[in-house]
């Protein structure tokens, strides 16, 4: 394998300052780093592919996964002695092959996991549902100018379904109104799915939010261990990141909730206690999601904990009547 010297330099500085970073337990492969969990290291300490076949591809992935480096070594050099390279360029040739296959594997990996596999399918059902309800407003406005009768909604476009034809527009019509229904029929389909798999993925938050509402929050997170990380306040506003910037360009009041405002325990508080009532619900979901990332046990204690707290809120609203 040949290479030009400034290619190989590239590579070298690419390996170098990308590949292997530091951290407090030592320098380690970038690519090693996604697969810290549930992998045992190996300690590299005569090269990370000393032993290998320079074809065994697979081997040669698996090393840079699991190994990791206490110090810094002449790395190139070990791997030539090894025979796993011929020389410092094609060492560097074949690392940036390894760790360009480890990182592939890592992200296949990743994606396939529950968590993300559930913000699919809340993101297709969004999909459906948005697209489902612009469809059935064009429905409507199209066989109000043939029909004259009036009607909005995905029902409405069900009840097309069943007209005869009289001519090719209502043929077009029609059809149109079929495929609306079914979206929407794909979005119900979907949500469904949902809510038999989200309590699987996450117990808690799927028993303190509902399973759909666990998925969104999930999805907007970007995944379950990132909505584990967020700190309550950002939770508490995750889906009002417009409404966020606004307030931060001195354009409008700070939001009090974002997407959790579906909850009952939000929207059926009283608008003056919704804050409250929504910094409640964000802090026990933050625990919720952090205890379904982190260990996976249901808490019912959670749900009772955050019963009791709005029932104190919506007292207030008593207190001040009498």
């Amino acid at each position: 394998m040949t290479t030009t010297r400034g290619t190989a330099a590239r590579r070298r500085g690419c390996a170098e300052a990308g590949v292997v970073r530091v951290r407090s337990g030592g320098p380690e492969t970038l690519t090693a780093s996604l697969f810290r969990v549930g992998r045992a290291h190996t300690a590299m300490s005569n090269g990370w592919f000393a032993g290998l076949d320079p074809d065994d591809d697979a081997a040669a992935v698996e090393r840079i996964a699991a190994g990791r480096a206490d110090t810094p070594e002449d790395w190139p050099q070990q791997a030539v002695e090894a025979g796993f390279a011929d020389d410092e360029a094609d060492y560097y040739d074949r690392l940036h092959e390894v760790t360009m296959a480890a990182t592939s594997a890592a992200v296949a990996e990743r994606e396939g996991a529950d968590d993300q596999q559930l913000v699919h399918a809340v993101r297709a059902m969004a999909d459906c549902e948005r697209t489902a309800n612009e469809l059935a407003e064009r429905v409507a406005e199209w066989g109000g100018s043939r029909h004259g009768d009036s009607g909005s909604g995905v029902e409405y476009a069900r009840s097309l379904t069943d007209r005869d034809d009289e001519d090719e527009g209502d043929q077009a019509l029609r059809s149109l109104a079929e495929q609306t229904a079914e979206l929407a029929e794909e979005a119900d389909s979907l949500r469904a799915s949902i809510e038999r798999t989200a309590p699987a993925v996450a117990p808690n938050l799927s028993m303190l939010a509902g399973p759909v509402l666990a998925a969104r929050l999930i999805s907007l997170a970007g995944g379950l261990e990132a909505l584990a990380k967020k700190p309550s306040g950002t939770v508490q506003v995750l889906g009002a990141e417009d409404a966020l910037f606004a307030h931060l360009k001195g354009n409008a009041p700070s939001p009090k909730h974002g997407v959790i405002f579906t909850h009952e325990y939000v929207r059926g508080t009283r608008r003056e206690d919704r804050g409250s009532a929504a910094r409640a619900l964000a802090g026990k979901l933050s625990i919720a999601a952090r205890i379904d990332h982190y260990s996976g046990d249901r808490r019912p204690e959670l749900q009772t904990e955050l019963d009791e707290r709005i029932e104190r809120i919506r007292a207030r609203a008593e207190e001040g009547d009498e």
